[in-house]
């Protein structure tokens, strides 16, 4: 077992965080890269990289012989698949196996077991582990699912049987809902997992996802690391975790523990993996699936133990035993999570691409990011929008909460649109605050996203000043020399320079004087006085006050401004793109960048406002695109298969005949 090289089967953020552990460890390390990925941050940090194929991710990163080939290049001893992508598919693992490669993560066995929903179902309930009351049977048709979901009795869980992430999966309140969405899931569950199959679980509403960290050895040692508490979802996808959870017992934390031990050994693991539960309101627990493979949320439980997971699961790999007891562990303080997306919560958090134009992560005491991106790289429709984990540890819960909202505010990407400002409220939150989140608050609090901020006049003058400073820098370079003193000066009063600007759809009229390094800045009647160049330059001066301002320059032109935790797009109104926004008048365009999975409707349909007009997989998730108004299909401009840039005209939608 034993190895002095390890190949990472991933990309992003936690293939960076796996080099630097194995780094650490003395290992040399390999990076596999798509097309898209050539010059991505987990390539520069490893020793050596090798290209896998081109951007699809069934072109290259879910392609086992592809990264074994890669492996065979690299005369790498040892495969780490991270998450996602192919870490838990049973093939592949075995695969390494026989390759005579090391397979960081259980045996082919295990994974085959735990990554059947429905097997897993089969065996956790013969082994005394009680499960959500749900169906897990061959008969796949669509009959045969609504037939489970009326005997179980709605509201219920449809998923994907060979899933996870929150990938194919729905929740269910009536039959019609079920007949409508069975298409959807299928799909979403073939494209993710190369498995339609589905099983049916009641779904027990007010719970909260609470999950046990295991860790098991090839000496027949197995422990758990406490519980994580990932209540916190939208579309049942985590967005924060937090460990411990708030609300469990030392006597319940025993009680899942061993529960979650008892699952492990019924399928012989070995390695990290994670039991997921829901926990109802009177403190019952039923298993949910196992995850076998290292968690996004792992470093939350890392802060909590001083473990580092991926330390632990390379030493165990090489046959190493596990360095402590159950009764030898413990846990200190509190940590939570906060996951980054590449996502607008002000347009039904659709996903977002681009390029970075400013990447600068927080720093502090407590405070940890995990991160795979760098200013300048390319944020792509193929992959999986997750940017980077922003985790703080405190002492206490609220100290720990305290500190990871401050470190949100301080985490500055400028460039593609991100969840940040949900992230920031979502923490305040009085039902956050005093730990009472369960898996509907986020979906219920945030049913129509985040309403869209109006930036105040002082933010809208500052950004005006940037605007006029870097056109006066700018004909400053372009000019024979003229001393910078000279800039703004006048023998006569000094012209008033027109702007407008754009942010958020709002259009914002200003008029800007300068006298030497100090602009005078006039939005809605007030005037505001701005002077840069103060300190390191992220320092401005508005009205007298010091502000810490980070700000870039997209390639077109448009600047992205970040004032403490305020994140704003500014273009100039003669520059902003004109056109109709996704869904507006009679045009249907493409919401965000991605790949047409199918097309409802044809030319000369009659449709009602709401109706499915198509669907769109954009990283990973299917969107539906709806009809903006009843109308008539006037013309369809694109195919099934066809890839989309954001706005790309899809639908053209018109009036029915009276």
């Amino acid at each position: 077992m034993a190895f002095d090289s390890i190949l990472v089967a991933n990309r992003g953020e936690i293939a960076c965080r796996v080099i630097r552990s194995a780094r650490d460890l003395g290992l040399r390390t390999i990076a596999v890269y798509s097309d898209a990925d050539r010059d991505a941050p987990h390539v520069r940090i490893a020793d050596a990289a090798v290209r896998i194929g081109p951007p699809p991710v069934s072109e290259s990163y879910l392609r086992p012989d592809a990264i074994l080939e890669a492996a065979g290049k690299a005369d790498a001893g040892a495969i780490h698949p991270g998450y996602g992508f192919l870490s838990e598919n049973a093939a592949f693992a075995q695969a390494v196996d026989e390759a005579g490669l090391v397979f960081v993560g259980p045996p082919a066995k295990a994974i085959r077991q735990m990554g059947d929903k429905a097997e897993a179902r089969k065996l956790m309930d013969a082994a005394g582990v009680r499960c959500v009351p749900g169906y897990q049977g061959d008969a796949q048709s669509d009959e045969a699912i609504v037939d489970a979901a009326d005997a179980i009795g709605f509201p219920v869980m449809i998923k994907a049987a060979a899933g996870g992430g929150g990938r194919g999966m729905r929740l269910i309140h009536e039959v019609a809902d079920l007949r409508a969405a069975l298409p959807l899931v299928r799909s979403e569950a073939a494209n993710a997992f190369g498995d339609d199959r589905l099983i049916v679980e009641k779904a027990i509403l007010g719970a909260r996802h609470v999950e046990v960290q295991i860790f098991a050895d090839s000496h027949g040692h197995c422990i758990h690391l406490g519980e994580r508490d990932c209540s916190a979802q939208r579309r049942h996808q985590k967005v924060v975790e937090e460990a411990p959870c708030p609300v469990v017992t030392a006597a319940l934390r025993k009680a899942m523990g061993d529960t979650a031990i008892t699952a492990a050994r019924a399928v012989d693991y070995c390695g990290a993996g994670t039991v997921e539960f829901l926990l109802d309101g009177g403190g019952d627990y039923y298993f949910l699936e196992m995850n076998t493979r290292l968690q996004v949320e792992h470093p939350v439980t890392e802060m909590i133990t001083g473990l580092d997971l991926v330390a632990l699961q390379i030493a165990v790999a090489q046959g190493r035993a596990l360095p402590a007891s159950q009764d030898e562990l413990r846990l200190d303080g509190h940590a939570i999570e906060a996951r980054l997306y590449a996502e607008d919560p002000t347009n039904g958090f659709l996903p977002d691409t681009g390029r970075i134009a400013l990447w600068h992560p927080a720093a502090g005491d407590g405070v940890r990011i995990d991160d795979g991106i760098a200013t300048g790289q390319i944020v792509s429709p193929h992959y999986d929008p997750l940017l980077a984990k922003i985790v703080a540890w405190g002492e206490t819960r609220e100290i720990a909460r305290n500190r990871l909202i401050r470190a949100v505010e301080g985490t500055v990407l400028l460039g593609v649109k991100t969840n940040g400002a949900f992230l920031i409220d979502l923490l305040q939150t009085d039902d956050f605050a005093r730990g009472l989140v369960t898996t509907g608050f986020v979906d219920e609090t945030y049913r129509n996203g985040m309403p869209a901020d109006v930036p105040p006049a002082a933010d809208v003058a500052l950004a005006v000043g940037l605007c006029l400073d870097a056109d006066q820098q700018a004909s400053l370079a372009a000019g024979t020399y003229v001393s910078p003193t000279l800039l703004g000066w006048s023998n006569v009063a000094p012209l008033a320079i027109p702007l407008r600007l754009m942010c958020g759809g709002a259009a914002f009229d200003a008029t800007a004087t300068s006298v030497g390094p100090v602009w005078t800045v006039t939005v809605g009647g007030e005037a505001f006085e701005i002077e840069f160049g103060i300190a390191d330059g992220h320092a401005v001066s508005v009205n007298g006050q010091s502000l810490n301002v980070r700000r870039a320059w997209s390639a077109n032109g448009d600047l992205g401004l970040a004032i403490g935790g305020r994140r704003w797009h500014f273009q100039r109104a003669d520059e902003a793109s004109g056109g109709d926004a996704a869904g507006s008048g009679g045009r249907v365009t493409a919401p965000m960048p991605g790949l047409v999975i199918d097309i409802h409707v044809s030319t000369g349909q009659t449709v009602k406002k709401g109706e499915s007009l198509a669907v769109v997989e954009a990283m990973k998730m299917q969107h539906r695109i709806t009809a903006p108004a009843d109308g008539v299909v006037e013309h369809i401009g694109v195919a099934k298969g066809d890839r989309l840039g954001s706005g790309d005209v899809m639908i053209e939608i018109g009036d029915a005949d009276v």
